[in-house]
């Protein structure tokens, strides 16, 4: 009897200790979830003075069928194709190297953090002037000066084929440190007396990263690829203030269509709509993540 009502207890105090966590994530999660596919089956517009209707699925049979739904959505699969792969080898590269004994590498460690707090907007407005068009923008300055003027000045965002590759730069190097400080914390946990093992067999420095640092990092870097393939997939403040999704489609992004619809055509079920399919396609691919990686550890 003293252990079930131990048991009681410890049930309630942990139950208590994550109400409000659970509270925060019905408000602002499920909750308007629920409301937007709700509204996902409507006519909805704000301003309309027709009555509300139900739809049905007419709203996602729309989207599909909308040209500048499906660029960006080939444009967020193109995103993170690029962005997840290198950004995840920079954090690596990053991380071995911060991750020695030496004076002063606090402060290292800080300066690449330093981006990951800086706000998206002021990022975007700071390589907004970076990529300034002409010779004046700094962008088009530094190409020039390791090409020895070969470079010819171009306009980043507002060219069709530089557009894209340009918000994936800014985004490389604004999330990088982040990705790093996780991939250090898990070279932090490997212990030494694996390397001091490898060690005594003369084992290179290569065959110690490839037999030892890269399987002990394996959770680690389970954890920071799945975390920047859904940070990838929500790109929408560089596109919002850079190029509104110009020049035509090249950068739109799914996000930025919902926004857009929602917003500034005020077409809230047509918004909703694009909502809903985006975190079920998001929900999907992490889904398919997670199960090939529970088949790789079961084959091995």
């Amino acid at each position: 009897m003293t252990q079930k009502t131990g048991s009681l207890n410890d049930d309630r105090i942990a139950l208590s200790m994550a109400a409000p966590a659970l509270i925060g994530l019905f408000l602002f999660v499920a909750l308007p979830f629920l409301l937007a596919l709700i509204l996902s089956f409507t006519n909805l517009r704000l301003g309309s003075p027709l009555p509300i209707q139900f739809w049905g699925f007419e709203q996602y049979q729309r989207i599909w069928l909308d040209p500048s739904f499906r660029h960006a959505l080939l444009n967020n699969a193109v995103f993170a194709l690029v962005v997840v792969p290198i950004q995840t080898t920079l954090a690596v590269a990053l991380a071995l190297l911060l991750n020695r004994p030496l004076r002063g590498m606090a402060v290292f460690r800080t300066l690449f953090f330093m981006p990951v707090v800086f706000p998206m907007a002021l990022v975007s407005v700071v390589w907004t002037i970076i990529y300034a068009p002409g010779s004046e923008g700094m962008m088009n300055a530094f190409l020039r000066l390791i090409t020895f003027g070969v470079w010819q000045p171009k306009d980043f965002l507002h060219d069709s084929t530089f557009a894209l590759p340009a918000l994936m730069l800014l985004s490389i190097w604004q999330g990088v440190g982040f990705q790093m400080v996780i991939v250090l914390a898990g070279l932090q946990s490997i212990p030494t007396m694996l390397y001091e093992a490898a060690a005594i067999d003369r084992s290179d420095h290569w065959n110690q990263f490839r037999y030892i640092t890269l399987p002990q990092l394996r959770n680690t870097l389970i954890f920071v690829v799945l975390v920047t393939t859904i940070l990838s997939f929500r790109l929408f403040d560089s596109v919002r203030i850079m190029t509104r999704g110009g020049p035509g489609d090249a950068t739109t992004t799914v996000m930025n269509e919902a926004i857009k619809a929602a917003f500034d055509q005020q077409k809230m079920a047509k918004g909703s709509a694009i909502s809903v399919t985006f975190f079920l396609i998001v929900l999907a691919i992490t889904v398919l993540q997670r199960l090939l990686v529970q088949e790789e550890k079961a084959i091995e």
